[in-house]
Order: C-alpha cells, then structure tokens, then sequence
C-alpha cells in the first residue's frame, strides 16, 4: 500500500477487514476497536483542553484552548452518536481518562503556556499517525466512518500546528516531555482498544 493510500484511506474498491491474517480482529471487531478507542481518545482530549483552562484559561492562551476544545467536543459528540447507532461500549477506562486527561492538561499548563503547548503537538502528532493507520483499514464499505477520522485527523493536525505556532517547541525539556507524553498516548490507545 502506498503512503499516500495510507495517509488518505482513499483505496478504491478495498473492503474492510478483507486483507485480514490469522490472529488479526475480525471486520466487526475492529470496527468496535475503532469506535471506541476513537471516543476515548476524544474524550481524554477534552480533558487534557478543561485541565489546561483550568489553569491558563485567563492568560493570552485561553482563547486558543477554548478552540481546540470546542472541536474536540465536536469530534466526542460525533463519536457518541456512531457509538450509540452501532451499539459499541464505551473503554472501561473511561474514569481513569476523565481523571488522567484533566491532570495532564493542567501538570503541563502548570509548567507554563508552552508545555501546553508541547502536550497538544505531542498528543496530536501521535493521534495523526493513529487516524492514519485507521483511514487506511477502513474499507469503501465504511466510507462514512473513513471520512469523519480523516475529517477530524486534519483538525488534530490543524491543532498540532497551531501548538507549534505559540511556543510547543520553548517548553523546558521539550524533548523528554513529549517523548513520555506521545509513550503515554500510544498506551491509552492499545488499553482503550481492547478494555
């Protein structure tokens, strides 16, 4: 598969789940793995943005944050309507996310607008490569949940730029602090997948 087909899931003909191997979830089964790691990670994303504000919320960088959380309400409450029409249940995770999203949002505002800032590029770089991989498992049999992750794939990285743009990269430790938060967004992705 090119990387174009894998940065755009556009694969005409392709149904999903039909390159399957052995050991790989069957169609349904991934396709609720979708979902609800999907919803989870909206959610947390949320959380991370209200922890934020709840620190930096009367600064210079309120305003930006209450974008970047009001299109991650947006993106939850799409993913609550296609979880509720598919019948798909929610991570078990979820109150360790509530709690865990909020505390990384404001531990990193704490430290000052630019470690916000250096939590959403990293959080979002790694959600990038996430609705990637998933844009290109989806078939033309699923175009319409193709289209919202590759939808709202371009928002998260609309909103790892807009980081970048106010600082992300002037945060103390930069490198070891996105390092560890991108290590712990690719956990809350496997455990929000299969719990």
């Amino acid at each position: 598969m090119s990387v174009t087909a894998k940065l755009t899931g556009k694969i005409t003909g392709k149904i999903t789940g039909e390159n399957r191997l052995p050991g790989d979830p069957s169609r349904e089964t991934l396709i609720e793995q979708i979902i609800r790691v999907d919803q989870a990670g909206e959610y947390g994303a949320k959380r991370i943005y209200e922890g934020q504000l709840a620190v930096l919320g009367h600064s210079d960088a309120g305003p930006v944050l209450r974008d970047m959380l009001a299109q991650e309400e947006k993106h939850l409450a799409r993913f609550n309507t296609i979880m509720s029409a598919r019948q798909v249940r929610p991570t078990v995770l979820e109150p360790l996310w509530h709690v865990a999203g909020f505390a990384l949002g404001a531990a990193t505002a704490l430290l000052g607008k630019e470690a916000a800032m250096a939590c959403t590029a990293a959080v979002e770089d790694v959600i990038g490569e996430h609705y990637a991989e998933q844009t290109a498992q989806l078939g033309d049999d699923e175009s319409d949940l193709r289209e919202t992750i590759s939808t709202f794939r371009g928002d998260e990285m609309h909103h790892r730029e807009v980081s970048l743009r106010h600082g992300a990269e002037n945060a103390p430790a930069y490198i070891p602090l996105t390092t560890a938060i991108k290590a712990g967004t690719r956990l809350a992705i496997w455990l929000s997948k299969r719990i």
